[in-house]
């Protein structure tokens, strides 16, 4: 999906949301969902190319599958997060979007621990 139909998506979604946000609140959040969702299957078309991207730089470069698997994994949670917080935020629940943000960020800590660990016993290997 490029740009111009995921902006003209978008545009009319919003204008439609607009339109029942002073009425029918819970329809306005209803659209911006369904909308989240639309945007967010068009985006999937741009990870397949991101993810082969991926796969042709670890076979040039020879790199550990397990590092671009965790990129992949962090790129994945940080795009899912971002959605569903602001769709919480939308719909008017602020709290519920703060946890799914520190959720998010605790993940990707998790995460980086197998690199942190690498990556300490490539600098152990130098100064030793």
């Amino acid at each position: 999906m490029s740009i111009l139909k995921v902006g003209a998506l978008a545009v009319a979604g919003v204008l439609l949301a607009v339109q029942f946000k002073n009425g029918k609140t819970e329809y306005s959040t209803y659209i911006s969902v369904v909308l989240g969702i639309l945007i967010f299957g068009g985006i999937l078309g741009y990870l397949e190319i991101l993810i082969h991207a991926f796969d042709k730089l670890e076979e040039d470069l020879d790199l550990d599958y397990a590092y671009v698997a965790i990129l992949l994994k962090m790129l994945g949670i940080t795009y899912v997060s971002e959605l569903v917080s602001t769709i919480c935020k939308d719909a008017g629940y602020q709290s519920v979007a703060l946890q799914i943000e520190i959720f998010a960020r605790l993940g990707i800590m998790v995460l980086c621990i197998p690199i942190l660990m690498t990556l300490l016993e490539v600098v152990r290997g130098f100064l030793g």
